[in-house]
């Protein structure tokens, strides 16, 4: 189906006048620093998505540990750990070229969610990595972000999606495996089976 272009949204007078005027809770939440009760939102957060803008365009990546993973270093910092992935280091990469980062906190079984969005250097500065002792193993580097903006988000798209209510929950084998998934894009050079039969194993092993 094609894009009717009379229907079109193309500035910014034509998209307030749609949605009128913001209401006076959704202005006033917002505040250039972390909050003690925003800090409270912060520290039980165990997941979160860190956005970020690159030279081959935006990134989210998805971080998660124990709750309070994410450490408010004061009002105006944040730290977060970079543990152990697949090294594409996209968000990594992305930083370097742009500071400016967004992270989105969700917390298990609550429906409002944080915004928080800031700039970010890496450090692998030791009197940092040794804050974040995990499974053993220290974190690769630390990002150091220095906060710009902070708001809450109402839990209505918590409740529409039922993220947290079991009876939603999807099983897993109903959608296809990681292997399948590669053995499809990769033209059968990975095998499959082989990948998903090794995968908890490997996972475990390299969690941190």
């Amino acid at each position: 189906m094609e894009l009717n272009t009379a229907h079109r949204i193309s500035s910014l007078q034509a998209l307030e006048a749609l949605y009128g005027t913001p209401a006076t809770a959704s202005i006033k939440k917002e505040v250039t620093y972390i909050h003690p009760y925003y800090r409270k939102l912060v520290e039980a957060a165990s997941f979160a998505v860190l956005a970020t803008n690159g030279p081959d365009g935006l990134d989210a990546s998805p971080r998660g540990d124990p709750a309070g993973f994410i450490r408010v270093h004061d009002e105006k910092t944040l730290l977060l750990p970079d543990r152990r992935g697949n090294n594409r280091i996209d968000s990594l990469r992305n930083i370097i070229y742009d500071p400016r980062v967004a992270i989105l906190f969700l917390i298990p079984g609550v429906g409002e969610t944080l915004r928080i969005n800031g700039r970010a250097t890496i450090t692998t500065d030791p009197a940092w990595l040794e804050q974040f002792p995990m499974g053993g193993k220290f974190p690769s580097s630390v990002l150091v972000i220095d906060v710009d903006k902070v708001f809450f988000q109402c839990s209505r798209a918590i409740l529409r999606s039922r993220l947290w209510d079991p009876a939603f929950h999807v099983g897993r084998a109903s959608l296809p495996s990681a292997g399948a998934i590669l053995e499809a894009l990769s033209n059968a050079e990975i095998d499959g089976q082989k990948y998903d039969a090794e995968l908890p194993a490997r996972v475990e092993k390299t969690l941190y």
